[in-house]
């Protein structure tokens, strides 16, 4: 059985191009983004970890910490990031894990328990480490994308998602289609029409199970 919504993630310990730590103890406090790709010096995801590298104030001004993982050594690892500061113009500062023994990527459900790497591999042989897991401070999966090896990921819509969750939490909503942080969020149907007035104030009843309203503050 794969990772669900709201399990707790494996307290793995992972070696990466910046250390050996447990992922509990790296998340700490923080949020945490872990997003991984087939094989190192690949051109889609080359792309997608400059992304990342280019959003790290963004991810540090929400106290997201990210971390990538690939099924290849840690050597390999700090050549690529050369590569990836070359394309993208930004420093990849994040650790990358070194899951040359499959540990983290069979742990999330990401490949088969049968799965290994033959010698000579392609990426094809990982093709489904294509992930990407948003983890809050309590250490439980929020949020999982899973893509095809042909398509780049969207980070931008990851930092959405990421505000959409952190706005969820903190104040007791939903939020719609397309939502931006700014925009009117949804009241819980949980909440009668009195206690939503009471805890937050003037509403939008659009319908009588969607209400909308401004978060202020």
């Amino acid at each position: 059985m794969g990772l669900r919504i709201n399990d707790t993630i494996p307290d793995l310990t992972v070696e990466t191009d910046l250390g050996t730590f447990s992922l509990h103890d790296w998340i700490g406090d923080s949020w945490a983004i872990l997003f991984s790709h087939p094989k190192d010096f690949t051109p889609v995801c080359t792309t997608e970890f400059g992304a990342v590298a280019r959003l790290s104030e963004e991810w540090a001004k929400r106290g997201c910490k990210v971390i990538g993982v690939s099924v290849d050594g840690i050597e390999d690892h700090r050549k690529w990031k050369g590569d990836i500061e070359k394309v993208s113009g930004a420093k990849p500062g994040f650790p990358i894990i070194a899951d040359d023994g499959l540990v983290v990527s069979k742990a999330f459900d990401m490949l088969p328990a049968e799965a290994y790497l033959p010698d000579g591999r392609t990426p094809n042989d990982s093709a489904t480490v294509r992930a990407v897991f948003i983890i809050g401070p309590d250490k439980k999966l929020k949020l999982s994308m899973t893509y095809p090896m042909t398509v780049g990921r969207n980070f931008a819509e990851v930092l959405r998602a990421l505000d959409a969750l952190q706005t969820t939490v903190k104040n007791g909503v939903a939020t719609p289609a397309d939502w931006t942080v700014g925009q009117d969020v949804i009241i819980p149907a949980s909440l009668s029409d009195a206690d939503a007035t009471a805890k937050f104030g003037a509403f939008d009843k659009v319908l009588p199970y969607l209400r909308k309203t401004s978060l202020k503050g």
